[in-house]
């Protein structure tokens, strides 16, 4: 037996309407977007944001080391013992190069300066190198320009390149 056709067909006028559905779908479309950023292999230089602050003043090589962190909460700092100095910095130049979102900003003689860019808010830390002759280390210093909190990153960077340093320094990803 056949069904009897609707009395009132489908249209988009008699559906009812949800207040918070355009919202719900709003987020969920946002949503989407952030992952898919946060997924993609794009550039740093292609982040959602550019959140870069001022340059440091206190940059550069200074009496023969690094000027100390501000704050332990957004900048991380090291002195790795070496044999010769100099050649372990040049060693890792190529492990700084790989880092995602690098910018090497000046290399000069024993003193090395990158600015590395995070993917989704555009963050800018300054990574800084000096090889101490004298001292026979290698220090390292990584600093956020904005922000309480680094949640970590600026230690885990400078973990990693003491890790390629360990292991003669070969560009990891």
């Amino acid at each position: 037996m056949p069904h009897p056709p609707d009395p009132q067909p489908f249209s988009p006028r008699s559906r009812p309407r949800h207040p918070g559905a355009q919202l719900v779908a709003a987020l969920f479309a946002l949503v989407l977007l952030l992952s898919g950023a946060l997924l993609s292999p794009l550039p740093a230089q292609a982040s959602l944001l550019h959140l870069e602050g001022p340059i440091p003043a206190d940059l550069g090589g200074q009496d023969q080391g690094l000027a100390p962190c501000p704050s332990p909460a957004h900048c991380a700092q090291a002195s790795w013992p070496v044999p010769n100095p100099q050649e372990a910095l040049s060693q890792l130049l190529p492990v700084v190069l790989a880092l995602d979102g690098v910018e090497l900003v000046e290399t000069d003689g024993p003193y090395l300066h990158a600015t590395v860019t995070s993917r989704l808010f555009g963050f800018v830390d300054d990574l800084e190198l000096y090889a101490d002759g004298p001292e026979g280390r290698l220090k390292a210093r990584s600093q956020s320009r904005l922000g309480d909190s680094d949640l970590g990153v600026n230690a885990r960077r400078l973990d990693r390149l003491h890790q390629a340093l360990q292991q003669g320094a070969s560009p990891q990803p």
